[in-house]
């Protein structure tokens, strides 16, 4: 048997990309780090998106610590205090019309309890998705993501509709409202919603108007707007909700990720109070649907965004980093700048002035510079890597952030 860490994930665990085989094993997180087995520290600069309020928030470990004392689980016939009170808290922050909460324990499942309203309260069942979009790994999810995907995965959910994504070149926000126009129209059984990203998780921003015109269509046809915010909300963006930058309210969102405090797994929908039309169907029955213990990270961790002002704080540090990577370009040729919204950011690099061109090759050589100076990312697209902060990011991190950048940027 292995008996390195790795060695023993990768004998054990079945492998699939971006997970097993591992590049290290982690043996501490705290704030914005990583510490692996062998002591070398990270910043995290991507966290799957779950470390809103930074890695092992005390607060959130002592909440937890008192609840496993008292109520660690609650059958899903009883309630509990700490799931009515986060349901109250996500209610209070929605600016619709009145709404209703289902939590899951993970994104994934979410997304399928929001397609599952969908359909009950429209009598439909066809969606329309942008083409590459990415809502999770449920067949109903995963079949969002593309018109064809691997074919050994066998078929997906029938009306499944793709849309030209926004973000794509040659007039690509005009060729994504065509394509649903063209969905709309040519539907035999009706559209039942329209699911997206309000911004999307690779940082791209819509332009003006853009979700608002969607937001027409929908009602036009009697379909549903579903704003994936999964990585996206939470202040985030600089807003609670990011669909609060977009113009247009939906009739369902979906959050999850750093829901949980980054810690526990939990998500949510909240939705309309209208489509509250099928109590006799599970829709969402979970077993951990009301755990007090994921509920009470939930709670706490968007009392501690609150309370802390990190909403706002995350606007203010857009416009601080983009002022400072343009800084940073005019010493660095191989930076071009910073897209995204609130601390939702993907940095830019030019792939000429490295001698490469554009595409996986180039990014991975880009994320092992990173990691060469304790800097832990991914790649967002053919020539950006993530620059997800942590909304707790102190001013002195963010200078050593960049400190770290520049010298990562010097060696590509």
């Amino acid at each position: 048997m292995p008996n390195n860490l790795v060695d023993r994930d990768a004998a054990a665990f079945f492998h699939q990309e971006g997970s097993s085989p591992c590049i290290s094993a982690l043996r501490a997180a705290e704030g914005i780090w990583l510490e692996d087995v062998d002591g070398r520290r990270f910043i995290d600069l991507h966290g799957n998106t779950v470390h809103h309020i930074g890695h092992r928030h005390p607060e959130v470990v002592a909440a937890l610590k008192r609840q496993l004392e008292t109520l660690p689980f609650s059958p899903r016939r009883f309630t509990n205090e700490p799931a009515v009170a986060l349901a109250e808290k996500l209610l209070a922050r929605w600016p619709g019309a009145p709404a209703r909460v289902l939590f899951a324990t993970g994104g994934s499942d979410a997304i399928e309890i929001a397609l599952k309203l969908a359909r009950v309260a429209t009598g439909r069942h066809e969606t329309i998705s942008l083409e590459g979009c990415y809502h999770g790994h449920g067949f109903g999810a995963f079949g969002l993501t593309r018109a064809r995907p691997d074919a050994r995965l066998g078929p997906l959910l029938p009306g499944r509709w793709h849309a030209t994504p926004y973000w794509a070149q040659d007039n690509g926000p005009e060729r994504m409202l065509e394509d649903m126009r063209c969905a709309f129209a040519q539907s035999d059984g009706g559209i039942a919603a329209v699911i997206a990203e309000p911004i999307r998780s690779n940082c791209h921003v819509p332009p003006p108007g853009l979700w608002q015109e969607v937001r027409r269509l929908c009602d036009q046809h009697g379909a549903l707007l579903i704003f994936d915010e999964i990585p996206s909300g939470l202040g985030k963006t600089g807003r609670f909700f990011a669909f609060e930058h977009v113009g247009a309210v939906p009739d369902a969102v979906v959050m999850g990720k750093g829901l949980g405090g980054g810690i526990l797994p939990i998500a949510a929908v909240v939705a309309d109070a209208r489509l509250n039309v099928a109590p006799e169907l599970d829709l969402g029955h979970y077993t951990h649907e009301k755990n007090p213990l994921t509920t009470l990270a939930a709670l706490t961790t968007i009392e501690i965004i609150e309370r802390d002002g990190l909403v706002e704080r995350a606007a203010e540090l857009e416009t601080r980093i983009i002022e400072r990577i343009a800084e940073l370009s005019r010493r660095r040729p191989s930076i071009i700048g910073v897209r995204g919204r609130g601390l939702l950011l993907a940095v830019e690099f030019d792939p000429a002035a490295c001698g490469m061109v554009a595409g996986p090759e180039f990014t991975a050589r880009l994320v092992s510079a990173c990691m060469a100076e304790g800097l832990s990312t991914t790649s967002k697209g053919p020539v950006s890597i993530g620059l997800s902060l942590p909304l707790t990011i102190t001013d002195a991190e963010l200078d050593l952030v960049f400190d770290k950048l520049e010298r990562a940027a010097a060696a590509v």
